[in-house]
């Protein structure tokens, strides 16, 4: 059976910066409140002008020139994404559009923050089925146009953004480089993360979810870590969905990558929801902080109290 590797990655971010000084000038909050409580001091936001399509289509059009391919060499487009306005034309059949594609199987999926690490499997058993063999998988999020702006205590967390990786096949003799999935959910939970309402607004039960993710989540990254044969002290980064630094690095130390480098990219991003896992990966590989090759965990997790994870090999 045919294996896959990440070709190439590459992000976006809208230029307008709201800092947490900005912020304590909107809500009852400070700087200190807010760096103390979740450990983020900056985020992008986007204009009512800046669609999440749009986003998702300049941070492909980026892993798609790193990855030496031109749009209509794509066959599948994957978008995880749970912010986009619209339900039809899916935000995939715009991004194909925008970047004037051929004529590639277009679909979104909606698993929230865990939305990437979703697309990504589902792009890996796609090209090992045969059925697509360049996949352009995006992770886009306007998490900035569900937030309310009168809670303190979710607004401070969010931001916009979008991240993208270019799937394709391994060669005949080379080693699968996208490890096997390991996912799943506690759907009596997922009350606890919600973007609903009319107009939808995002809203969470944060103690709940911090308890879940640092008590259950480490014990299950370690099994993805199994199901790749590797260890967590082989591991060369970790990249966990970027919800909160409270979250990350408990969670981090407890699946015992002690080698490892942690992304921390929440600290100038905030949380985008799918868009975190391939924005703070393409960042650290843009800065040379991972070697080529080594093996990183990926592991999302968030609404729906949903979770999925493998171990990828840096392109």
């Amino acid at each position: 059976m045919t294996g896959t590797r990440i070709a190439a990655l590459g992000h976006y971010q809208p230029a307008k910066v709201l800092t947490n000084h900005d912020l304590a000038a909107m809500v009852d909050t400070s700087d200190e409140w807010i760096s103390s409580r979740v450990g983020i001091r900056t985020r992008h936001v986007a204009g009512p002008d800046e669609p999440v399509d749009e986003l998702a289509a300049h941070a492909g059009a980026k892993a798609l020139a790193a990855a030496g391919l031109v749009p209509a060499d794509v066959d599948l487009v994957l978008v995880a994404t749970s912010t986009a306005i619209d339900r039809s034309p899916n935000t995939a059949a715009r991004v194909a559009a925008r970047l004037s594609m051929g004529s590639p199987a277009v679909m979104d999926l909606n698993v929230v923050c865990a939305g990437f690490t979703h697309a990504l499997a589902t792009a890996d058993h796609a090209v090992r089925a045969g059925s697509a063999s360049r996949v352009l998988v995006i992770g886009a999020d306007k998490m900035a146009a569900v937030a309310d702006w009168t809670d303190r205590s979710t607004c401070v967390l969010v931001g916009d953004g979008a991240g993208a990786a270019v799937v394709v096949a391994t060669g005949s003799a080379e080693e699968p480089e996208i490890g096997p999935v390991l996912w799943g959910s506690v759907p009596e939970m997922g009350h606890a993360v919600r973007i609903e309402g009319t107009p939808p607004r995002f809203a969470q039960e944060g103690q709940s979810v911090y308890r879940w993710a640092t008590t259950q989540l480490p014990p299950i990254a370690r099994k993805v870590c199994e199901r790749a044969g590797v260890t967590p002290e082989e591991l060369a980064a970790v990249v966990l969905h970027q919800a909160n630094l409270r979250i990350i690095e408990p969670v981090a130390q407890k699946i015992g990558a002690v080698n490892a480098v942690i992304a921390r990219d929440v600290v100038e991003s905030g949380n985008t929801s799918a868009a975190s896992i391939p924005m703070a990966l393409s960042k650290l590989v843009a800065r040379g902080e991972i070697e080529s090759g080594a093996p990183v965990l990926l592991f999302g997790f968030g609404g729906n109290l949903s979770y999925a994870g493998q171990v990828i090999r840096c392109p």
